[in-house]
């Protein structure tokens, strides 16, 4: 090969490289350990800001399953014979998020209340009210015709109910154990990262009143949580320290010696009631025969049929859930049971539905987060619908500080049926409604209380043109009965009825639960069915099950990130 062909073959290399160097260049994929700006956002030089390396993705909590989001017929049951057209046919789009495989069961139920007596002792005056408050509604069973006094006594606390779904629980009651498991399961997270110590293990502190974990107070100013008291957090350790025995070895990615923070991702979201769009799409499980239940909205019971009873050889004729089959029928006659239960009856007893849910379909109805209105109209919110947001920020003292209820500052509401609730527990972070100012030139929303929202609000009556300042009483669309609130020393509410004439029972206060129960006919088996009651009662046939959020991807499914070519 001569010098000048040498050359040529050189000069042609250099610029193939050269060329491939360029484009790769415009055709890098960039990761999160680089910032717009040029800087690591982990670099020490640059602050070393970010604190998420330890991040591996949302995990499903304990005892809940990933319900896919997804859009679908919410409504349109296929028999209507109360013809009152509560289920208007709507297309929604539901998030993804996670949903308890069953409903919460006593043997749950009585961890809390354990939970509740120790750190809230009924004994001490200052607490006595806040265990109570906890406690479900035994008295439930009793009926005045029916000898029912066994599970009075027995179906809370008797092992032999441990499995059953809890009953007995009023919607407010629901709401404030979700809030409580929040606290106790980012409280376990926090042990096996290292971060805090077991509490009802030192000798040094005693759980009880505001000296509690709390995953706001955590979040907002640790040095709140006992008050300030550092033995409550791990230490870093030498890597050749000796744990002590019996202490809990921190798990892979440990963060002791410093706090954890929202941007770590590895604290749970809050959880909640479903929503009656999530509760009824998740009991529909249309991931079966989509198409077909999708776009018409006929899927009628939880599982994939039209029928009740079971077609399998081996089971041909059982019922497919717990419900009453007529009058006087629960469960069948003798040796021949048909549903196996007479009234509740164990958790998983039948199989689940397409997303792993069990007893969306019987059992016991279960509580969801709405407020309760006859008809969900073509006008409203149709990506997670949900109605009853009370919109509030947390409060602030002068000195620019998140404020916590403590023992000396809790305060209680009495509820219409007399029971006293405390408005938040001690070493919880207070919470406000937002203020006009908070809502000003805001096009999304503009006031804190949203539960009447364009269905009973001053906007949606026929007092419309009219300022709130002129009238003398809130307009109410629904004549519902007003109960007298007259509250005696003793903090009691003073037994009083409303003597007007009403033709309703729709209120603010009404919350709508769904699904069929034991005590139900087949009719009120359809997911698309809606009842509703004041958020204080509890009955013998209404439970609940708790959701969480799903963060990031609507799945567990990663897709690539797409890297677009430049051409030059």
């Amino acid at each position: 090969m001569t010098i000048k062909n040498l050359f040529n073959v050189t000069r042609f290399l250099t610029l193939v490289i050269a060329t491939i160097l360029f484009v790769s260049c415009h055709n890098r994929t960039y990761d999160n350990k680089s910032s717009l700006t040029g800087w690591s956002s982990k670099d020490k030089a640059a602050g070393g800001f970010s604190s998420n390396k330890n991040y591996q993705g949302q995990q499903a909590p304990p005892g809940m399953v990933l319900i896919e989001g997804g859009s679908y017929t919410m409504g349109h049951v296929q028999d209507d014979v109360l013809f009152d057209w509560n289920t208007t046919p709507v297309k929604q789009q539901v998030r993804s998020f996670y949903l308890d495989e069953t409903e919460v069961t006593n043997s749950e139920y009585l961890f809390y209340l354990e939970w509740m007596e120790k750190v809230f002792p009924p004994n001490d005056l200052n607490y006595k009210d806040i265990y109570l408050s906890a406690v479900p509604d035994t008295l439930v069973w009793r009926n005045v015709l029916g000898f029912n006094e066994l599970l009075t006594e027995n179906y809370l606390r008797h092992p032999a109910y441990a499995d059953y779904p809890v009953v007995g629980v009023s919607w407010v009651q629901a709401n404030q154990y979700c809030k409580w498991r929040t606290d106790r399961v980012n409280e376990k997270i926090l042990m096996e990262k290292g971060v805090l110590n077991p509490l009802f293990r030192s000798d040094s502190l005693e759980v009880i009143g505001q000296n509690n974990f709390n995953t706001d107070t955590y979040l907002s100013n640790p040095n709140l949580l006992f008050n300030g008291d550092s033995t409550i957090y791990r230490k870093g350790l030498p890597s050749n320290a000796k744990r002590k025995k019996g202490a809990p070895k921190p798990s892979r990615g440990s963060f002791t010696g410093r706090h954890v923070k929202i941007s770590d991702g590895i604290l749970t979201s809050k959880f909640r009631l479903p929503t009656e769009a999530e509760w009824e799409y998740a009991a529909k499980a249309i991931v079966e025969n989509r198409e077909y239940n999708n776009i018409r909205g006929r899927k009628k019971y939880a599982w994939n049929g039209k029928y009740t009873r079971n077609k399998s050889k081996k089971f041909r004729g059982d019922q497919l859930a717990n419900f009453k089959q007529g009058k006087g029928d629960y469960s069948g006659i003798p040796g021949w049971s048909s549903d196996g239960a007479d009234i509740t009856i164990q958790v998983r007893s039948y199989n689940p539905n397409a997303f792993g849910l069990y007893d969306m379909s019987g059992n016991v109805a279960e509580w969801v987060a709405d407020v309760y209105r006859p008809i969900i109209d073509n006008d409203a919110n149709d990506f997670n619908y949900f109605r009853g947001n009370i919109f509030t920020k947390k409060m602030i003292d002068t000195d620019g500080k998140v404020v916590m209820v403590d023992d000396a500052s809790v305060e209680y509401d009495t509820l219409d049926n007399g029971k006293i609730i405390p408005k938040a527990l001690p070493g919880s972070i207070k919470y406000i409604p937002i203020t006009k100012r908070d809502a000003y030139m805001r096009n999304n929303y503009d006031k804190a209380y949203n539960v009447d929202a364009r269905d009973g609000d001053l906007a949606s009556t026929k007092l419309y043109d009219k300022d709130e300042d002129e009238l003398e009483t809130k307009p109410r669309m629904y004549n519902s009965p007003v109960k007298p609130r007259v509250i005696g020393e003793s903090g009691f509410i003073q037994q009083q009825y409303d003597t007007k004439k009403r033709n309703t029972l729709i209120s603010d206060k009404s919350r709508v639960y769904k699904g069929g129960s034991w005590r139900d006919r087949e009719y009120w088996l359809d997911p698309s069915q809606r009842r509703y009651l004041p958020e204080y009662m509890a009955t013998n046939y209404i439970g609940f099950r708790c959701a969480t959020d799903r963060l990031g991807p609507m799945t567990y499914k990663r897709r690539k990130p797409t890297t677009t070519k430049i051409r030059y």
